[in-house]
């Protein structure tokens, strides 16, 4: 090929790529508006159902199942903005491991098996669409299909999407490596089908133990590997229509608990916008800054008060490094220090209340979610607890000649200042016991009493911050939503396998009876947290192990608050952790170094851990 050929081909590749481009920022864009736009609303609509129901005495009937119709609108358009951000939920670590030109086929890969999910699913959302036409809801009694459409949307927009970054990014050699893996794969089940079906659930272990791995260590988002080898499984194994998909996946995300999940998302992130997080941060630092390991026990406080707030790891840590780590790191603190500190102590506040985890757990078992947010507290506490004996031991060298203890002027004004975040804590904790509003209700309080304060106390509001806060708890809260809805499909089909059954006679024949079982669960959500994250792992086992802890007389509570606790020990430790680079990258700080300085602190975490399995009586104090 001669110069001006190879010229004119290169210009003609990258003015396709730019088309590509244009054309995927335009659907970006046209989802982001209304998607951003329903946030306000379901704000707007809760806490109008709170105003009315208990400061006028006038129920709004209509107003929880408008909630619940626009929420799966609002899951799914977020889930179209997350994949076009690149914020679906995925272990990149092994991965990123893999040098050139093997990285560049495993991610093509991993992209092709999203879009031969979402191919797949493509016709059964239509066909789950038109039975809800048959469907009118109760009090507004408008046809299901308005909502059950949201998922054919969204399934449909995010394909588009999937398919303009393959075309810009992936070589064509990859493409066509890709293609021969997946062609190969479906070859060989086919193949092997006859065995496959006469080693009963055995075959479990290859869609769901090898395939979902593979998937997930390849670094295909875990949302699109839960379904990927649901779909694959009932393709292959069974008579099923693949339409139940979608219905689960429809009830997996339809759970009207679930719409705090987006809520106290927006809610953590406009303490951290409005400065609320900052002036706790203030008091604390105000109290004890000043001795050895000072800003280390702030450290640890703001979390645990923080984590009251919000209900996100990420908003907590990302309110509160900024503020904490420069001054840490002026008085010596190695920078792998701070981030094993920050990652240790944001898995210690995982069951302070309202957490989106606890919220999660109690949807999918039933457990009361008043019961879990009380439950929760004492066992923070605990692990709070280990965490400031571990700091203080760590910071005895520390040098603090340059810092000043805060007079008592300053100490007062400090207080003053926080109280009204201080009242924000007691607001929500209040609302939910009083019984004035919902776990989902008293998220819209939050936000509204935050801007209240914000602008007329703190006077603090930026405006220009507000639509990319929209946009960013939209694509999270699609992010998070969607792993949900796949996770129950992938759950309702281990369950109706058998495999639930046979895994309750396994876990009962354990020996050590109860103790047994604690440990055992303690092990294995902590794997699961590191591997699946906090919330699909949850979503997908919480319902087989309950009626087995039920069984063995534990507190359902209890083995609550246990499993959350497990989960986020594994969820914040390296080499696999999410949460741990996440630490990593708010703080700006290598993993490399910070992964040698965490290991004592998770291990005091795991000393509480066993504390609080040791003890119910932490998981249901009386107050």
């Amino acid at each position: 090929m001669d110069i001006p050929t190879a010229v004119a081909a290169g210009t003609g590749t990258s003015s396709f790529h730019d088309l590509c481009g244009r054309l995927e920022r335009g659907i970006a864009l046209m989802t982001e508006i209304p998607g951003a736009i329903l946030v306000v609303v379901e704000v707007v609509v809760l806490f109008a159902g709170v105003t009315f129901r208990y400061g006028l005495h006038r129920p709004l009937v209509w107003s929880d199942e408008l909630a619940s119709m626009l929420f799966l609108w609002l899951c799914m358009l977020g889930a179209v903005v997350a994949q076009h951000k690149g914020g679906h939920m995925r272990l990149t670590v092994i991965a990123a491991l893999v040098r050139e030109p093997w990285k560049s086929r495993i991610e093509t890969l991993s992209s092709s098996c999203v879009i031969v999910f979402l191919v797949l699913i493509l016709h059964p959302a239509w066909e789950h669409a038109n039975d809800q036409m048959l469907i009118t809801t109760p009090a507004l009694q408008l046809p299901d299909a308005i909502r059950s459409a949201a998922i054919l949307t969204g399934t449909a927009l995010m394909l588009a999407i999937a398919l303009l970054q393959l075309l810009q990014r992936a070589k064509p050699l990859d493409l066509l490596y890709s293609l021969g893996v997946i062609v190969v794969c479906g070859g060989l089940l086919q193949f092997f089908l006859p065995q496959l079906e006469n080693i009963e659930n055995w075959n479990l272990l290859v869609f769901f133990g090898i395939g979902v791995t593979a998937l997930v260590l390849g670094g295909a988002p875990i949302a699109f590997a839960f379904g990927l080898s649901t779909v694959v499984y009932l393709m292959f194994m069974t008579q099923m229509p693949m339409s139940i998909v979608i219905s689960r996946m429809d009830e997996g995300m339809s759970t009207f608990v679930l719409l705090s999940i987006p809520l106290f998302v927006l809610l953590g992130l406009l303490i951290e916008m409005t400065g609320l997080a900052a002036v706790l941060v203030n008091l604390l630092a105000s109290l004890v800054g000043h001795f050895k390991g000072g800003l280390s026990y702030v450290l640890v406080g703001a979390m645990y008060l923080v984590s009251g707030i919000s209900g996100s790891k990420a908003a907590d840590m990302a309110a509160i490094a900024p503020v904490l780590l420069p001054e840490m790191q002026r008085r010596g603190k190695e920078p792998g220090e701070l981030i094993g500190l920050l990652s240790s102590s944001a898995a210690m506040a995982e069951t302070i209340p309202p957490s989106i985890v606890l919220i999660t757990v109690g949807s999918v078992t039933g457990v009361s979610i008043a019961a879990l947010f009380t439950g929760g507290l004492l066992p923070a506490a605990v692990g709070a607890i280990a965490l400031v004996i571990v700091a203080w031991f760590r910071s005895r060298g520390e040098d603090v000649s340059g810092a000043v203890r805060a007079s008592r002027r300053q100490i007062m004004w400090a207080f003053v200042a926080s109280i009204p975040a201080l009242l924000l804590l007691v607001l929500i904790r209040w609302a939910v016991v009083s019984g004035v509003a919902t776990a989902t209700e008293v998220s819209t309080i939050g936000i509204v009493y935050t801007v209240v304060v914000a602008i007329v106390i703190y006077r603090h509001f930026p405006l220009k911050r507000v639509w990319p806060m929209l946009c960013e708890t939209l694509a999270l809260s699609g992010a998070i939503m969607i792993i949900l809805g796949t996770a129950t499909a992938m759950a309702w089909a281990l369950t109706q396998s058998g495999f639930s059954q046979q895994l309750a006679r396994i876990m009962e024949q354990m020996p050590g009876g109860h103790a047994g079982f604690l440990a055992l669960s303690i092990l294995v959500f902590a794997i699961l947290g590191s591997v699946l994250e906090g919330i699909p792992a949850i979503v997908v086992f919480a319902p087989l192990l309950f009626p087995i802890a039920h069984d063995l007389g534990i507190d359902a509570v209890h083995y609550a608050i246990m499993m959350v606790l497990s989960m986020s020990l594994g969820l914040f430790t390296p080499p696999l952790g999410i949460g741990f680079y996440q630490a990593c990258a708010i703080g700006r700080v290598d993993p490399d170094k910070a992964m040698r300085a965490i290991w004592p602190y998770m291990a005091a975490l795991l000393i509480a851990a066993i504390i609080v399995a040791a003890i119910p009586w932490l998981t249901r104090p009386t107050f």
